[in-house]
């Protein structure tokens, strides 16, 4: 259920939903605070589009617009003509000399989660996946990775430092 309220203080109006299930409801001009029982129903109605046409056109009337208000079609309807009008992504694509299904792979990678990775990302997730990483199983995991050992070997030393991992025995964990 929608409702069309207005404001005793400044006059504007605007849709509450469900007037019944709130008790106060604030006015979104002026801020001031209303009791929903008290604020005076001016069009009720169960779809929240008829409701803001119904207040659409109290604007209109108050505004001695009423005429151009009548000649604009609905927003129902132009909603509808707006989706029958949208250019789809592979003819947008198309239109601007770009490859449609290049673009999609893209889009694709982009979204697996399976695309870069960081070096530090690459160096925690050795010590996360390998069974007791030992620091040269971890520089073996790092370089098939594309990180350089010495880069790797830097990496692993800071986390180290940093407390984000702790080495034991020559086997590494993250914390």
């Amino acid at each position: 259920m929608y409702a069309v309220v207005g404001c005793n203080e400044c006059h504007a109006l605007w849709l509450l939903a469900d007037p019944k299930t709130a008790e106060t409801a604030t006015c979104p001009r002026c801020r001031h605070r209303h009791r929903t029982a008290n604020l005076k129903r001016l069009y009720t109605a169960a779809d929240r589009d008829a409701a803001r046409e119904a207040r659409a056109a109290m604007l209109a009337d108050r505004a001695d617009a009423t005429d151009a208000f009548e000649s604009t079609p609905s927003v129902t309807d132009l909603d509808a003509v707006a989706d029958e009008a949208v250019v789809d992504d592979r003819e947008y694509l198309d239109a601007a000399g770009v490859d449609a299904d290049a673009a999609e792979a893209a889009g694709e990678r982009a979204t697996r989660g399976g695309g870069s990775r960081s070096r530090p990302e690459i160096v925690r997730d050795a010590i996360r996946t390998l069974d007791a990483p030992a620091e040269e199983d971890v520089l073996e995991y790092a370089t098939e990775h594309g990180v350089p050992p010495d880069a790797a070997t830097d990496l692993l030393d800071r986390l180290v430092r940093r407390g984000e991992a702790s080495e034991s025995g020559g086997t590494y964990r993250l914390l």
